[in-house]
């Protein structure tokens, strides 16, 4: 089942037109990296989902339901400004947050004990928010995010202000929730992350979709035929087979070449005529990484 599917959403503010006619389709259970630079509409898409702002055309469904209002407890939303309230204590300000979830107050007490717990933040309860520091604030909006296990969490740049450890943490939870069952719409300019986390992404750029689907798909459809190769001694190739892209001597008698093969050859072919011409310490292919498939496509986008 789709946790959530876009179909030609439009939206346009006056003279500026947000989103030109995105049709997404989201799995369930996965963490799915909605992609693009700032501008590109990724934030209104957003908003569109959440009901803050409403398409001027398309529609949005949930869980193979038109998206309504009675879904707002369906989701949880982490956005990139923080919304917490400053004069506020933590746990009067969770505990607020989780009742406008549909929690009830003793629900939402045992899994805070949890949650605070978890992220070592007991003794917080009784701070007030602007006394805080960034990274503590976000642990508080994290949890107030997720704390009513909401089957659809959206995440717009959730790892800002957090240290390594805590950023670790965080992704372990996000992880964790999805083998759980929930589906993670992931929003983010740190193309490590969508690396390291996301099953599925989308590239929104200019208001269009211009690429979705299965990450290791994607990236197996922008793989050059380039690999990699450690050897001892300098190289030469028969240049109507190979393309000698680089040859560098980094220490001593040993040199790292990277070489894309032409026409029809295969990985094999090459390695057969490397071991020919010299001995061969390391053969990798060069798998093109998010951040170099999202700078090409959006630098080849003829609406630039």
């Amino acid at each position: 089942m789709e946790a959530l599917t876009a179909k030609n959403v439009t939206k346009r503010y006056t003279q500026h037109l947000a989103l030109d006619d995105v049709s997404l389709t989201i799995p369930e259970k996965s963490i799915y990296g909605l992609l693009g630079p700032n501008g590109a509409g990724k934030t209104t898409l957003i908003r569109i989902i959440n009901q803050i702002i409403d398409a001027d055309s398309g529609a949005i469904t949930i869980f193979n339901e038109k998206l309504s209002a009675k879904h707002i407890g369906t989701i949880g939303y982490l956005p990139e400004e923080r919304g917490l309230y400053k004069k506020l204590k933590v746990g009067e300000q969770l505990l607020y947050l989780a009742q406008l979830k549909g929690m009830s107050k003793a629900e939402a007490l045992d899994k805070l004990k949890v949650w605070l717990t978890k992220f070592e933040i007991k003794d917080w309860w009784n701070k007030k928010v602007e006394d805080l520091s960034k990274g503590m604030a976000q642990k508080v909006q994290f949890v107030s995010t997720v704390l009513h296990e909401p089957k659809l969490i959206i995440l717009d740049e959730p790892f800002s202000g957090f240290d390594p450890i805590n950023a670790q943490l965080i992704t372990n939870e996000i992880l964790g929730m999805r083998d759980k069952g929930s589906t993670i719409i992931f929003s983010t300019h740190r193309m490590e992350t969508v690396e390291a986390l996301c099953d599925h992404i989308a590239l929104i750029n200019r208001s269009k979709k211009i690429l979705e689907g299965p990450k290791k798909q994607i990236k197996d459809a922008y793989k050059t035929n380039t690999f990699s190769v450690e050897h001892r001694g300098s190289i030469q190739l028969p240049a109507e087979k190979y393309d000698l892209l680089e040859q560098r001597n980094p220490e001593d008698s040993f040199y790292h070449s990277t070489v894309r093969i032409r026409g029809t050859g295969t990985p094999n072919q090459l390695i057969r005529d490397l071991v020919e011409i010299t001995e061969v310490h390391g053969f990798t292919e060069k798998v093109p990484t998010m951040s170099e498939i999202f700078i090409s496509l959006v630098k080849e986008d003829p609406s630039h």
